[in-house]
């Protein structure tokens, strides 16, 4: 699950701060010199995160429904296909 310091990482890989309570935009010192990111800028990079990490996930269980059917229309019995994919 995407939070506010993948966000703050994914906008500025060199940022330097401190998060009280964690995965809190409001709760977030920035250190040495770090230009702050707004609250509203972070929300949205942790939004935009998530979807490409679900999308992840999705194309995954796709892709291993597709791998299933794709045995399976080579002949294989449902146990075979189980066997071979550690199911």
């Amino acid at each position: 699950m995407a939070n506010i310091e993948d966000a703050i990482s994914a906008i500025n890989p060199s940022a330097q701060y401190t998060s009280t309570p964690a995965d809190n935009a409001d709760g977030i010192t920035w250190l040495a010199g770090t230009a702050p990111i707004t609250k509203a800028d972070l929300e949205a990079k942790k939004a935009e995160l998530q979807a490409v990490e679900d999308a992840a996930k999705t194309q995954k269980l796709t892709d291993k429904t597709n791998g299933n059917q794709k045995l399976l229309d080579l002949g294989l019995t449902q146990a075979e296909v189980d066997a071979i994919t550690g199911q």
